[in-house]
């Protein structure tokens, strides 16, 4: 019985060594249509160099690299999980209004280069090397340098 234990364990582990971290290149219309909208709202005249769905063992995600460097990803339903644009800074309209305002009441000359959000909170990264973490009613609640 232990050994029929075992075996089904180990079984089970290499099939998910097998099927985690699978990633493929994708075309931009295989993104979920949420996904698509939001890149043809906000990165309209960016160019994509890369599309990708990453497929874990019991999650999906998509990520989308532009040729400029700027990056966006997706979770399985299309809803933006992270923005990273290092050189212009993060479109403003993306921004929750709390963030946007701590940020230039606190850091007027600090562009965010990154957002990331889950489902607790969202962390942005400033172009002053500062990280801020934010709960979900916007109030501050870690500051890292």
């Amino acid at each position: 019985m232990k050994k029929l234990a075992l075996f089904l364990v180990s079984v089970f582990v290499m099939s998910g060594i097998a099927f985690a971290d699978n990633d493929k290149p994708i075309q931009i219309g295989q993104l979920p249509t949420k996904a698509q909208t939001f890149l043809s709202t906000y990165f309209k005249s960016s160019k994509v160099a890369l599309a990708k769905q990453e497929t874990d063992l019991f999650s999906k995600s998509y990520d989308v690299i532009f040729t400029t460097g700027e990056k966006v990803e997706f979770d399985k339903s299309g809803d933006w999980t992270e923005v990273s644009c290092k050189v212009n800074g993060v479109p403003s309209a993306i921004v929750p209004q709390g963030i946007k305002s701590y940020v230039q009441s606190n850091y007027p000359d600090a562009r965010i280069l990154s957002i990331e959000r889950d489902r607790s909170n969202y962390e942005v990264k400033l172009s002053n090397r500062w990280e801020i973490t934010f709960d979900s009613q916007m109030r501050v609640i870690d500051i890292d340098d």
